[in-house]
């Protein structure tokens, strides 16, 4: 079975799109470029199928140069029989390949070699033989020192057993069959875990673990990485435990012991021994690192999914925007924004205090605050949501309709990230003149305008939506997060005169040193006319072009196409089309009547089909249009501004700020994010939090329990208490209760606002 077969086997995907997409990565198509230009050719898979196919291709390259590695050692070490040959050639796997290597390894000076070097590999032969006759003590003695003896340093019976044994227990250990069987047994086994010796006698977020024990098959990643910690931090003690006397049995049957063999006895010696100390600690090693790879992967799919909707928020659009930085010692700072995201002025208001001196202060800062919206004429006012989030947007919102301001938009603004945006070196280089402060408001009103364009400016690790991120792989999270902004900045779109550097390197074929470049391009030579003139760009030869041209837009250029998704490979087919409907390009593009009378069917062929072609109708259309809805902010309650203000059964609205594998955490404007466990979202049973929220979405909620003491909040989204806005008919009538309570979760990543 060749790679396309294989892939399309284990994917269950058709093996001519798996074929035609394994060549085109090989031609350095980049994934997005794929998944929207090259449909044909794939059948339309998706970007998920196409990485999903790079990956456990790679996997399999691996595996097939591992192979031959293998191979060509055993064959040096003259051991390469037709059989062996065979396993090594038919094993699917790295772990089965590696068992069957395992044998001819090269490893240090064991226990077993030294007892071949004493000459006992022939009374270990007799022992794996389980012979029906003989006597294993009266065999020994022939290996016992003597005044000229072969076997020299041995000095009885005993000692030329126990040296056996040992060539034993590794025969046995490196044994193909038996480690399969081995780790099947482990990774069905369980994980137990028990407070461990020497941990402090206090309280912890990890006591809930000081007696647990759970099917390692079944374990959620979210619990398996918090157990991890807790083992980390030497709070936790944890092991696999298995049916050791299963296990032995099975292993015994593997090797043949007789119960009617003098030397059953020593077989069986040798194999507990095996699996004590060769067997059990290197398979119980794997199992739990394969585990640890299950729930880096599981916690990365969270990370990122929630990322993508971060991403992909509503933007508030091309509009004139105030960010506020929030700060009650050193004062609130502004920074006014063009539509374009221009910084054009700052600010410092001053939010009242306790003290006259403050209260005048405060005033002062609203009249500030007031001339200085009336001078750069905003359509919102940004306020993060961090500390004194919540007082600066009361006084904002206050300050404006007291000034017959209401139309100004005052809207929370998740700051998450702004502070490592502001100190960041791209920052500086933005806005060396200014103090950090004025750039985190910067970023503030810009995150407003438009998530993805500002957010792609920082390491997505610091946006803060994920569950362990620091506990997982980090090679696989940075790799994972790039992917999920790819592919996001594909699916939207850039602006080509006014994107960043940043935001531009994550477009398809783009790439930083070739972002920086544009943008050099641009501030020298000014605005680009037409997507051709990036060929002016200096490195950007063709491939970079036809990767990069779609995904870039160009608003009142030379051609109308280029504001739109459709490649410039099919400029000819729309300007065919245009003049089939006897009508110029300028006036099909965006000619919503005039792309409802194309019929797909007629400019099919070979070099296009009915995909592709219902994608530039669509286009056409609406051409760059974006996929994203339409921005409409939470609405708190104003009675309800501190932790402690919050009450049992109270009914809030809020944002989904954080999904995870055991629920989601929902902002209702208390700078505390509260818990909706996956048991309390959804009257119906919740396998996957996901499938009911989304990070960004509005929901309601009430209030089940406060700890002031832990600072937590207990929510419910369940339709008798409060229902998520959009939940489906069907869940809210199947009513299905769950069970737990978000005191059986860690809360170590919980956000405090």
């Amino acid at each position: 079975m060749n790679f396309e077969d294989r892939l399309a086997h284990d994917l269950e995907l058709p093996q001519p799109a798996v074929a035609a997409t394994v060549a085109l990565l090989g031609e350095g198509a980049s994934v997005p470029f794929i998944a929207r230009y090259r449909k044909e050719r794939t059948g339309g898979l998706d970007e998920v199928q196409i990485r999903a196919i790079e990956e456990r291709h790679g996997y399999l390259r691996e595996l097939e140069a591992r192979r031959r590695t293998v191979l060509e050692a055993v064959e040096a070490q003259g051991a390469l029989t037709p059989d062996r040959r065979r396993a090594i050639e038919a094993a699917t796997t790295k772990s089965e390949l590696e068992d069957l290597y395992l044998p001819f390894k090269k490893k240090r000076r064991t226990r077993a070699q030294k007892a071949r070097e004493r000459g006992l590999a022939a009374l270990a032969e007799r022992i794996l033989a389980q012979p029906r006759g003989g006597d294993p003590r009266g065999e020994a003695r022939a290996f016992v020192d003597a005044a000229q003896g072969p076997a020299q340093g041995i000095g009885d019976e005993d000692e030329a057993l126990a040296g056996a044994r040992d060539i034993v227990a590794e025969s046995v250990s490196e044994r193909a069959d038996v480690r399969a069987s081995a780790r099947g047994a482990y990774r069905a086994g369980w994980i137990t875990v028990a407070r461990a010796r020497g941990a402090k006698a206090e309280r912890t977020k990890f006591e809930h673990y000081y007696d647990h024990r759970e099917r390692a098959r079944d374990i959620p990643s979210h619990r398996y990485l918090a157990i991890r910690r807790g083992e980390e931090e030497g709070v936790l003690r944890v092991r696999v435990a298995v049916d050791d006397e299963g296990l032995l049995a099975d292993i015994e049957r593997r090797a043949g012991r007789r119960a009617d063999s003098p030397f059953s006895g020593e077989l069986r010696a040798a194999i507990r021994d095996a699996l004590r100390r060769l067997i059990a600690p290197s398979v119980e090693s794997e199992v739990r690192a394969e585990l640890k790879e299950r729930s880096d992967r599981a916690a990365v799919a969270v990370f990122a999914d929630n990322l993508r909707h971060v991403l992909l928020a509503a933007p508030l659009g091309e509009v004139r925007v105030v960010g506020v930085d929030p700060g009650l010692r050193t004062g609130c700072k502004c920074a006014a924004v063009t539509e374009t995201g221009q910084y054009v002025g700052s600010t410092t208001f001053f939010l009242p205090g306790a003290n006259a001196r403050a209260k005048a202060r405060a005033e002062r800062g609203a009249h500030e605050l007031v001339d200085f919206v009336r001078a750069h004429r905003p359509r919102a006012v940004a306020v993060g949501d961090g500390t004194g989030g919540r007082d600066a947007e009361d006084f904002a919102r206050r300050a404006l309709a007291d000034a017959g301001l209401s139309d100004v938009i005052v809207a929370s603004v998740s700051e998450a990230g702004a502070s490592v945006y502001s100190a960041s070196e791209v920052a500086r280089e933005e806005f060396p003149d200014l103090d950090i402060t004025v750039r985190g408001a910067i970023s503030i009103a810009r995150r407003l305008q438009d998530p993805l364009a500002e957010l792609v400016k920082i390491d997505p690790h610091a946006i803060g939506v994920g569950q362990y991120q620091h506990d997982v792989h980090q090679p696989l999270l940075r790799q994972k997060l790039a992917e999920v902004v790819e592919d996001c900045v594909g699916q939207v779109g850039v602006s080509l005169n006014t994107a960043s550097a940043s935001l531009l390197s994550y477009v398809a074929g783009v790439g930083p040193r070739l972002a920086q470049r544009i943008v050099a391009h641009r501030n020298e030579r000014g605005s680009f006319r037409s997507r051709r003139e990036l060929f002016a760009v200096p490195g950007l030869g063709p491939r970079a072009f036809e990767q990069a041209a779609g995904f870039l837009r160009i608003r009142g250029g030379e051609n109308p196409i280029d504001a739109s998704a459709v490649h410039p490979e099919r400029y000819p087919l729309v300007e065919r089309i245009a003049a089939d409907l006897d009508v110029t390009v300028a006036e099909l593009v965006g000619g919503a009547e005039l792309a409802r009378r194309i019929d797909p069917a007629r400019y099919a062929g070979d070099d296009v089909g009915e995909l592709t072609l219902r994608d530039i109708v669509s286009e056409l259309e609406k051409p760059g249009r974006d996929p994203r809805e339409s921005f409409s902010p939470p609405r708190f309650r104003d009675d309800v501004r501190e932790l402690e203000d919050l009450r049992p059964g109270m009914q809030l609205e809020g944002a989904v700020t954080n999904v995870t594998a055991f629920g989601a955490f929902v902002d209702v404007g208390v700078h505390q994010d509260g818990l909706v466990h996956i048991s309390k979202l959804a009257d119906r049973f919740v396998r996957d939090p996901a499938d009911i929220v989304k990070v960004g979405q509005k929901i309601d909620v009430r209030v089940l329990e406060v700890d002031l003491e832990r600072r937590r909040i207990s929510l419910s989204a369940r339709s008798e208490e409060a229902a998520p806005h959009g939940a489906s008919e069907g869940g809210q009538k199947a009513r299905r209760a769950g069970s737990g309570s978000f005191k059986n979760e860690p809360f170590a990543d919980l956000k405090k606002r």
